[in-house]
């Protein structure tokens, strides 16, 4: 099933049309994997049957199939539909009457570029059905998928509010390894910000520091639509499940608060990368001094004297001295005058 599954969205891929696989689970017992797309209203008209759409719009273009099929068929509000295909929506929870609108995004880790990765995920839950619109392949939903397949009975049997749990549920875990991801990344940043200083680094930390922030500010709203999905009386949300959804709300409480610490770690690496790159500049400047401090009586005597030994004697003050005389003076003093201050700075602990 999942190998002719992966066919279908490859070969909807390469032709660039939506996918759309419909679940429907009759008021009787009675299960379709398949329920043909046009005979969907057959199934909103069960009340007591449980229908579940998935729409997968590769590349989000504009599929006049789809928007019809929502507006015309499940009798959307134009403003929901436009919203949904559109993209781009913070998530939020409208209330419709009949039905919700629900925007959350799925969270995974790129390893490649070490960066995090969001996913706007739309769904459309009522009273007996739910609709899921997204534009690139969600994991959440292949394993929520892969559970309708192996016992649609059983998951179906709960209602379209417990179906829509579920998938939150399978894309709140989801959000706990990309969190696990960040906080390997930023140890490792750690323990090559004290083995090595690297401006390449600096890059890193800061993209790092990108997607916490990023997945700091989804968790915020997501946080309080679980909390609205939990607390608010929704006609289309059964008491008993209610708590489920509370459950999921606690688990976006914890991965909020572990962000927190996230971000507070990146904050750390990034002071102490600056202040292990500028006790660096200091140590390299020091060093640069003291070379400069020690040669500097050498530089006075070779621009005092000019330094020309040649010819037979020199004149000085009166005397008239070997050259040879004069050239292992100044080797001397050129010798002991470094000397002199390197113990002389060490004495006053220069160094």
């Amino acid at each position: 099933m999942a190998e002719a599954v992966e066919v279908e969205r490859a070969d909807a891929e390469a032709a660039g049309m939506p996918r759309l696989r419909a679940v429907y689970r009759e008021s009787g017992g009675g299960i379709h994997a398949d329920w043909p797309v046009d005979r969907i209203g057959e199934a909103l008209a069960d009340e007591r049957g449980t229908l579940w759409l998935d729409v997968e719009n590769p590349g989000g273009r504009p599929s006049a199939e789809v928007e019809t099929l929502l507006r015309d068929v499940f009798n959307f509000h134009p403003l929901a539909v436009e919203d949904a295909l559109g993209e781009a929506n913070a998530p939020k929870v409208d209330d419709w009457g009949r039905y919700l609108t629900i925007v959350f995004h799925a969270i995974d880790f790129d390893p490649d570029r070490d960066e995090v990765r969001l996913h706007e995920l739309d769904l459309f839950l009522g009273a007996n059905f739910l609709v899921t619109y997204h534009i690139e392949p969600l994991s959440s939903l292949d394993r929520l998928r892969r559970l309708v397949d192996r016992d649609a009975s059983d998951r179906l049997a709960h209602g379209a509010d417990h179906l829509a749990y579920l998938l939150l549920d399978a894309a709140v875990d989801e959000h706990m390894a990309a969190i696990e991801h960040l906080d390997d990344a930023i140890d490792d940043l750690q323990d090559r910000v004290f083995h090595r200083v690297h401006p390449r680094m600096l890059h890193e930390i800061f993209r790092v520091k990108r997607s916490v922030l990023r997945v700091h500010r989804i968790l915020t709203p997501q946080r309080e639509v679980a909390n609205r999905l939990a607390r608010d009386p929704y006609p289309m949300i059964d008491d008993r499940d209610r708590v489920y959804f509370r459950d999921v709300y606690d688990h976006l409480v914890r991965l909020h608060d572990i962000t927190d610490g996230i971000r507070d770690l990146v904050t750390s690496t990034l002071e102490t990368y600056l202040s292990v790159s500028a006790n660096r500049t200091n140590e390299v400047m020091k060093a640069l001094t003291l070379i400069t401090y020690l040669f500097l009586p050498l530089n006075f005597l070779v621009g005092f004297f000019g330094m020309n030994f040649f010819g037979d004697n020199i004149q000085l003050a009166g005397l008239r001295l070997p050259h040879v005389t004069i050239f292992v003076s100044a080797l001397v003093v050129m010798v002991t005058s470094p000397l002199m201050l390197y113990l002389w700075a060490r004495r006053k602990r220069w160094f």
